[in-house]
């Protein structure tokens, strides 16, 4: 008999419980309004040369000044802070702009409304100073000051604690919130095993799917990678600041899993993000070379990533896509303003050059919707006489992604077929996927790769960026291990373990993984063979806490290769033949009974299944950790009439299990590793012993017979 777990309370009404996850996943009122400069110190006061600005304290050591203005005059001005009782001849020097390249630092030049941050030298900090000013250091004149209050408090870096390790293996050091964008991770650990981890923010008192991913510390939003021990720093996207959520997390967003987190106080008084915190980065990781642009839109459904900077008087644009061979993608400036309109566009089109195995750009004018002709259609202007104004920057075919990047005027410099690139507002723009002609030009496109609903973009924007990535797919990835095969045994062990990427369990079973499977008998997800009228026994280590639904998984068999019963509605559990590991209450309603201690495979280090030939050599770089406690034991005597395939599965998780095949006594099955052998399991089962260790040694000798 299967071990009764206790019933679970009653369920909610699903509507209930769908509007209280809408609710508690509502986006919270930021804590801090905005714009937040940091603490106020003042206004400068005014002596000559027009000087005006509101001065704010970000840090200790950082000040910001606000609508900076100086009319450039003065011989010899300078950002000048001291401890005197007014500004005098002994103080110190703040440069401005503080990346000089010139021996001495700049004389201050003419501002009119500047936005200007300012770093105290070396050994300065704010408590050091009674006052900022611009100063004359030639005719030692004080143009203009601001006193600091000998009481100011400035913003600080709050300290959290460490990451809640939940699965992956997931720890980290206490993380920092070093100003309203940027968290500091030290010592981050993660398996890089979950197929579509992020860091993820949100709202709410639990990590919930309504959250926002993070870029990694190199501004990519590809899947995480593994980590071992690494420091690092990561920002907000877009608008998004720490005032704006209550948690960050480790989110698997395919299976809506939390891999751990840590929770914000709302009493949080950090820095404000003006660019004072400078992201540091791992010189050994790779990612795909975009544009520097902090502005990121994905438009047609997501399907074109579109990266935007003004540089100048020019806009640099990155256009990344999965372009087919001979297809292009465009990108541009509407024909009209508030719809799409391809009549009357300025547009670049990007493609790579399957001749030359380059990339190319051309400027294009939309006079009529048909293919160039010469003088009219989707022409490039150079076809028309006027001038190519898009220029290449770089370009690069990866993992299936097409990413271009170009530069053009803000400007129209060809009256009538240029458009002018807004910086003062949000302007609609186009885009279009198509195929190439044999004149490697635009040919026509379909309905389904234009855009068809008002696109518009802000190309003066600071940060505005809600790309989610691209995905990339494997070239030449590796090798997979061929299936496993359980027979003869009747004790069987079922605990949790790594689904071992591209070499595992989604190549084996044709499923996506979430990044972890059942091992049995210590075999990543083997087909299991079973003969109907035997009684097997397995335990079950797959976790009994059932607050952490990432260690919380029920073992039960069933005809279903997807699996997650628990997670069902009750007209799709109804479609499952449950065989094993499921019973009901008083109420009808249904529970998991093999619920035991929490054993999984975790990975010493990180990921090492694309680096290892064999499953053998995989599992030398494993470790077992198990929690206290016993194992669930699940008794399962197969009937005559059971089907010939099932399944052991997950009841809380889809895609954690594989085969089980019935079969009738005396029914030959393969060898395991050898598909071409059989053996005949009848005579074997006759005597099998009820120890796992036994029952090991009679397959032993059953595969030596065949041989």
């Amino acid at each position: 008999m299967t071990q009764r777990a206790p019933p679970p309370p009653g369920r909610a009404p699903l509507c209930f419980l769908t509007l209280l996850l809408l609710l508690n996943a509502e986006p919270a009122v930021s804590r801090r309004p905005e714009p937040y400069y940091g603490r106020l110190i003042g206004r400068l006061t005014q002596y000559a040369h027009g000087i005006r600005g509101t001065v704010y304290a970000v840090d200790d050591g950082t000040i910001f000044v606000r609508g900076f203005a100086y009319d450039g005059t003065g011989p010899d001005a300078y950002f000048w802070v001291g401890d005197t009782p007014q500004p005098s001849p002994e103080g110190t020097l703040v440069p401005y702009p503080e990346d000089y390249t010139s021996r001495d630092p700049p004389v201050l030049s003419a501002h009119t409304n500047s936005d200007i941050l300012l770093r105290l030298p070396a050994g300065k900090r704010l408590r050091d100073i009674r006052w900022i000013s611009v100063w004359c250091r030639r005719f030692t004149v004080n143009f203009g000051e601001v006193f600091v209050n000998p009481g100011l408090e400035p913003p600080r870096a709050r300290v959290l604690p460490e990451f809640k390790r939940l699965a992956h293996g997931l720890r980290s050091g206490n993380i920092s919130v070093l100003d309203a964008k940027t968290f500091y991770i030290p010592n981050l650990h993660y398996d890089g095993a979950g197929p579509d981890a992020y860091f993820w923010v949100g709202n709410g008192t639990e990590p919930n799917p309504f959250g926002t991913k993070v870029p990694n510390e190199m501004g990519s939003l590809n899947p995480l990678r593994g980590y071992q021990g690494e420091d690092i720093e990561i920002q907000l996207p877009g608008k998004l600041t720490a005032y704006d959520i209550d948690w960050l997390a480790v989110w698997c967003v395919e299976y809506r899993h939390n891999f751990g987190h840590v929770y914000l106080p709302k009493d949080l008084d950090v820095p404000p993000a003006l660019g004072q915190t400078k992201i540091t980065t791992s010189s050994t990781t790779s990612h795909t070379p975009y544009s520097s642009a902090k502005n990121c839109k994905e438009i047609l459904d997501k399907r074109l990533q579109v990266r935007w900077e003004v540089q100048d008087d020019h806009v640099q644009i990155t256009l990344a896509a999965r372009l087919r061979r001979e297809q292009y993608m465009a990108f541009g400036i509407s024909g009209a303003e508030g719809r799409p309109a391809m009549l009357g566009a300025d547009v670049v089109v990007a493609y790579w050059d399957t001749k030359s195995n380059q990339p190319r750009v051309a400027d294009y004018t939309i006079t009529h919707l048909a293919q160039c002709d010469g003088e009219r259609g989707v022409c490039p202007d150079q076809r028309l006489g006027a001038t190519n104004d898009a220029v290449l920057v770089q370009g690069m075919q990866k993992s299936g992604v097409t990413t271009i990047t170009y530069r053009r005027p803000l400007a129209a410099t060809d009256p009538g077929k240029d458009k002018e690139v807004l910086t003062s507002r949000s302007q609609s723009v186009i885009a279009a996927f198509g195929p190439l002609n044999s004149r490697y030009e635009a040919n026509a496109h379909s309905f389904m790769d234009t855009t068809r609903s008002d696109v518009q973009l802000d190309f003066g924007a600071q940060s505005d960026n809600t790309c989610i990535g691209l995905a990339e797919l494997e070239e030449g990835g590796p090798r997979p291990w061929g299936p496993r095969i359980i027979a003869g045994q009747t004790v069987l062990t079922a605990r949790i373990g790594p689904a071992a990427g591209l070499r595992g369990y989604t190549p084996i079973t044709g499923h996506p993984s979430w990044g972890i499977a059942w091992y049995i008998n210590d075999q990543l997800i083997p087909e299991i063979y079973v003969e109907r009228g035997q009684t097997y026994t397995f335990l079950v280590e797959g976790g009994d806490d059932r607050t952490n639904p990432a260690k919380f998984h029920p073992f039960y068999i069933s005809d279903s290769s997807e699996g997650g019963f628990g997670q069902k509605r009750e007209e799709e559990q109804r479609k499952q033949r449950v065989f094993a590991g499921v019973a009901y209450d008083n109420e009808g309603y249904p529970y998991p009974t093999a619920v035991g201690r929490y054993c999984e495979w975790t990975h010493k280090t990180v990921d090492q299944s694309a680096t290892t030939e064999t499953f053998e050599e995989y599992m030398k770089t494993l470790q077992l950790e198990c929690n206290e406690g016993e194992p669930a034991v699940l008794n399962w005597t197969v009937a005559h009439e059971t089907p010939d395939l099932l399944y052991y599965q997950c009841y809380t998780h889809n895609n954690l299990g594989w085969k089980i095949h019935v079969v009738d006594p005396g029914t030959p099955i393969p060898i395991p590793g050898d598909q071409g052998a059989r053996i005949n399991i009848g005579h074997a089962l006759q005597f099998a012993p009820l120890t796992l260790t036994a029952a090991i040694i009679v397959t032993a000798i059953c595969k030596m017979a065949a041989r």
